[in-house]
């Protein structure tokens, strides 16, 4: 397995399935939303497995499906809370370079709507704004790189995130 995949993580809202379709067809790689192979492997929707495992059941079958994948010349757009999970990072990284889309969290706010129709893990009584402080520090650990897309249009976010990656010798 060869570290020539791109993977992208980040807050839900912050775009990585619609910036990962692009940028795949940009780089003639193929795609992956690591969601929808969660759904696909556990047959159920993520807030059906959310509400029906809670939210530690649903992080361990988030690790484990995102700690099987194998991909050639991917970009894999993952779950937001994929960062929960160890063994998932740790192979994410060993086959791809992490790529953080980084949004202030008022452009996340503004963008998502029911956080439960989304799938989004989130403990009771904990905000919106509380899930971001402790995500951050999660994603900024894991990422090979970081790119900032607030005020940017899709195919700008999509040049820059090419350009970085190049500038990096990722691709």
């Amino acid at each position: 397995m060869t570290k020539n995949n791109i993977v992208l993580i980040g807050m839900p809202g912050c775009g990585k399935s619609t910036i990962g379709v692009v940028l795949a067809k940009v780089l003639g790689y193929r795609f992956l939303d690591a969601d929808l192979l969660i759904q696909e492997q556990e047959g159920r929707r993520l807030s059906q497995i959310i509400e029906e495992e809670g939210i530690q059941g649903f992080d361990r079958i988030e690790n484990r499906v995102n700690a099987s994948i194998q991909a050639e010349r991917t970009v894999i757009a993952t779950g937001g809370s994929v960062v929960y999970g160890r063994e998932a990072m740790e192979h994410l990284g060993a086959i791809g370079t992490i790529l953080y889309i980084k949004l202030p969290y008022g452009e996340i706010q503004k963008r998502l709507g029911d956080l439960n129709e989304r799938g989004i893990t989130i403990k009771d009584g904990q905000t919106l704004l509380d899930l971001y402080r402790e995500r951050v520090p999660l994603y900024e650990k894991y990422a090979h790189l970081t790119v900032e897309t607030d005020g940017l249009e899709l195919r700008d976010s999509v040049k820059r995130i090419k350009e970085l990656l190049l500038e990096n010798q990722f691709i």
